[in-house]
């Protein structure tokens, strides 16, 4: 990470966690991690080499050979625990998010609890890991055996910290398998913290904790030959470098939840005042933006297209930036200094594309602000569907809406991405409602509704939006290798 001036105090090193015990990156490199809503170094952590990752493997090989034969129901009782301890210990990990991250503490805690329904809700499946038996004949059988991989990764974004380590090593180990979660090199403390917590409740070697950059580290779990399963949330660019690393070495389960630039149709028919308020909570402002779920592309009616903008506008312009920490923050710090360049250029190309401002915009740099990463809540109207505001994936605090003329022109809108995440649709027609469900290229879509998860409802994109589905069943399918057997138990005396 980049240092930014005054701000080199000495800090400990944090250590990572893998084969069950403490350690330090094999060459003593370390990586500072810093506060973006002050500017202060807040912790130091290793810098993991490649020799880092083949000890985390090795130990989670070793203990992947017991896991894999210990009960379904004894593997339950285990992510039980773990829930357990997070929960009491919800408040500690919500604010290490809350320094890393830069996002309001009420989110973070909202985090934290997701975290904790997830390892509940995959603790509860651990007896649906199984085959089916098909058919044959009268004297043969034949049935399939899902079996765990042993090792697979897990590679996770800066956005949730805590909730995606915790919620993602819930399927792999109720599966049967050991897991390597890599964080992000911004936003590692609550990975590091959760490998202290799982101590003594997980198995020693179950669960490894890699930090560092993602070039080093990061590329030395996707090359991995041993390590046959991984999955990366993160940017479809990243997703793509992934998928060609892993298939140099080896044949691999690569699963992707990638970015999104995700649509928000408003009919006229809606609820104008509920829409209002949806297109405000889609944006994720709360979380300034940095979720690849955001309905960041807002499609209006032309018939309630000013009097639409205008309202929201207002409401935007309610929110309070301000200290993370303080309860009455609804939107805090940008995560990093590369993170907050890209989102100040993408606000610079709209103004150069000729998109009209309509409310925030800025950066704030006084008093609290000054040496943090503050954009304000932005709004843009009147954006060319063509235009890179439209087309590209900012993944900050910045709305772009357009209007259309009718269903066609909205789906076009729509659809014309190559990103296929989520969709949210606002409209009190029935029939509306069901055929932009079925005609909208996304994964996952909401009617009258935005940003929702429900546990048991597979999550995930299409086109350049990934591969795969996670927080349902399929998840917890997708880490087991599916055997087929065949049983001839015909009598040789008949």
């Amino acid at each position: 990470m980049t240092s930014r001036p005054g701000t080199n105090a000495t800090q400990p090193t944090i250590p990572m966690w893998v084969g069950g015990r403490e350690a330090f990156a094999s060459d003593g490199a370390t990586l500072d991690s810093f506060n973006p809503a002050t500017g202060e170094v807040t912790a130091r952590f290793p810098n993991a080499t490649a020799d880092d990752v083949d000890s985390a493997v090795a130990a989670g090989i070793a203990a992947s050979r017991e896991w894999k034969r210990t009960t379904p129901e004894d593997r339950g009782k285990v992510l039980s625990r773990l829930a357990e301890i997070i929960e009491r210990h919800a408040e500690e990990l919500a604010l290490l998010d809350v320094i890393d991250n830069g996002s309001p503490i009420r989110e973070m805690r909202r985090d934290a609890g997701m975290a904790v329904d997830a390892l509940r809700y995959y603790a509860g499946l651990v007896l649906h890991v199984r085959g089916e038996t098909v058919p044959t004949s009268f004297d043969r059988l034949n049935f399939t055996l899902l079996q765990p991989y042993g090792v697979v990764a897990r590679i996770i974004p800066f956005n949730h910290p805590f909730m995606f380590a915790a919620s993602k090593i819930a399927a792999p180990l109720a599966a049967g398998n050991a897991v390597i979660v890599k964080p992000s090199e911004h936003t590692s403390r609550s990975a590091l913290r959760l490998g202290e917590l799982a101590r003594g409740i997980v198995p020693d070697g179950l669960l490894s904790i890699i930090t560092g950059e993602g070039r080093v580290a990061g590329d030395a779990i996707v090359r991995h030959p041993e390590i046959r399963r991984l999955a990366f949330i993160g940017s479809a660019d990243t997703g793509r470098a992934i998928q060609a690393a892993a298939a140099s070495v080896a044949v691999k389960n690569v699963t992707l939840e990638l970015g999104g630039k995700n649509p928000l149709v408003v009919f006229p028919d809606a609820d104008l005042d509920r829409a209002v308020l949806a297109a405000k909570r889609g944006m994720n402002f709360t979380w300034q933006g940095q979720s690849c779920g955001s309905t960041s592309r807002l499609l209006v009616h032309r018939d309630i297209y000013s009097e639409f903008i205008e309202s929201l506008a207002g409401s935007i312009e309610g929110m309070k930036s301000g200290s993370p920490v303080d309860e009455s923050t609804e939107t805090g710090s940008i995560v990093n200094s590369l993170q907050y360049d890209k989102v100040r250029s993408y606000i610079e190309i709209a103004h150069k594309e000729g998109s009209r401002l309509v409310t925030g915009g800025n950066v704030l740099t006084d008093g609290d602000f000054a040496n943090g990463f503050f954009v304000r809540p932005t709004l843009f109207a009147d954006v060319d569907p063509q235009s890179r505001l439209a087309q590209e994936e900012i993944f900050g605090p910045v709305l772009a809406a357009m209007p259309f003329t009718g269903y066609d022109d909205a789906l076009a809108i729509a659809n014309g991405v190559r990103y296929g995440l989520t969709a949210s649709v606002f409209t009190e027609s029935l029939r509306t409602a069901h055929r932009f469900a079925r005609d909208v290229e996304a994964g996952y879509v909401w009617v009258n509704e935005v940003s929702k998860h429900v546990h048991g409802t597979s999550f995930g994109g299409v086109k350049d939006s990934g591969l795969g589905r996670e927080e349902g069943i399929d998840e917890l399918l997708s880490y087991t290798q599916s055997k087929n057997v065949h049983v001839n138990f015909e009598s040789s005396e008949a």
